[in-house]
C-alpha cells in the first residue's frame, strides 16, 4: 500500500469511528487529516483533499480549535491561514476527555441535583430519590475519575495500568 492510499484509508476509518463515538464524521476525518500531516495546512488544502465545502471546513477547524487539538500558524508572506493538528495523542485523549467532560457528564450532574428535593414520602417517591442518588453517585465518582485523568502523567498512567494487569 502506497504512503497516499495508506493516509486515505486511515482519513476514512477515522471518521466513521468518529461517528460511532458521537463525533460528526466529518469533524473526525478533519482531525485525522491533521494527524496525518506533518506541514500546516490551510482551509483549502482540507477542502481539496476531502472533497468538502468551506463553511464544512470552516465549522469543523473551528471545533478542533476551540478542543485545542487544532492551532493556527501563520506563515510569512501568506494571506491564507494554515493549522497544524496536535500529534501527542495522550493529549488528544485528555483533551477530548476534558470537552466530552464538559458537555456531557456536567450538564448531567446539573440536572440530577434538580431531582433531590422530592417533598412526598410516599414509596415511590422515595424508590425515585434512590435512583437518582445512585445516578449523582456514580455521575460524581466518574467525574472525580475523570478529573484525575486529565490531569494524569503519560508515564504514571502507563506505569500503573502495567502493574494492574500483571
Amino acid at each position: 500500500m502506497k504512503l497516499n492510499e495508506a493516509q486515505e484509508n486511515f482519513i476514512k476509518s477515522w471518521g466513521s469511528l468518529g461517528s460511532q463515538w458521537g463525533i460528526n464524521k466529518t469533524l473526525a476525518q478533519i482531525h485525522a487529516l491533521f494527524i496525518t500531516t506533518e506541514e500546516p495546512i490551510s482551509t483549502e488544502d482540507i477542502m481539496e483533499k476531502l472533497q468538502i465545502s468551506r463553511g464544512n471546513v470552516n465549522m469543523n477547524v473551528r471545533t478542533l480549535i476551540d478542543w485545542q487539538l487544532v492551532y493556527k500558524e501563520h506563515k510569512f508572506g501568506e494571506r491564507r491561514e494554515f493549522f497544524v493538528g496536535e500529534k501527542d495523542l495522550w493529549v488528544v485523549l485528555k483533551r477530548v476527555l476534558k470537552v466530552r467532560k464538559e458537555k456531557e457528564l456536567d450538564p448531567m450532574l446539573k440536572v440530577v441535583k434538580n431531582f433531590k428535593e422530592i417533598e412526598e414520602q410516599t414509596p415511590e417517591a422515595e424508590a425515585f430519590k434512590a435512583k437518582i442518588e445512585n445516578i449523582e453517585k456514580f455521575a460524581m465518582e466518574a467525574d472525580s475519575m475523570l478529573e484525575k485523568f486529565i490531569k494524569m502523567d503519560e508515564n504514571w498512567f502507563w506505569s500503573k495500568f502495567i502493574k494492574l494487569l500483571k
